[in-house]
């Protein structure tokens, strides 16, 4: 049998009509989504572009931040594609899922980046003037 024919039980058992298929790419399954909070792990504590740029997260913080962005992403998403009619509806809710990991995944990084240099620069009240008091007297 080649690689383009189908076994009598994959079409139908020979009765000529084709065993219903079923193809649903949104939601999805629980399985992508821990796969999708493993990579956003690995991206947040890793060796990463967006790591040497913005700074690493403790592997203690990434995971739940992770869960975090998965978890807002997903609700964004399903807000939209909800229970998706069609395959198209389904690759539609699947893209925006995709797009707002990755844009909650940057503003996460860039939020924690402006806190840390926050918190590093003095304020600028506590930084004495003391040179141009002196030239004034």
């Amino acid at each position: 049998m080649g690689p383009d024919e189908l076994s009598p039980a994959a079409a139908g058992a020979g009765d000529g009509e084709a065993a219903p298929f079923s193809f649903s790419i949104w939601p999805p399954t629980q399985r992508t989504r821990d796969a999708v909070v493993r990579r956003l792990v690995d991206t947040l504590a890793g060796d990463t572009l967006l790591c040497k740029r913005y700074g690493a997260v403790p592997a203690a913080d990434a995971d739940p931040a992770a869960r975090a962005i998965e978890a807002e992403a997903f609700d964004a998403a399903a807000v939209t594609g909800g229970a998706a009619a069609s395959v198209e509806e389904g690759i539609e809710a699947l893209q925006l899922y995709s797009k707002e990991v990755s844009r909650r995944l940057l503003d996460f990084v860039k939020s924690r980046s402006a806190a840390a240099a926050k918190a590093a620069d003095p304020p600028k009240d506590a930084v004495k003037d003391e040179p141009a008091e002196e030239a004034a007297a």
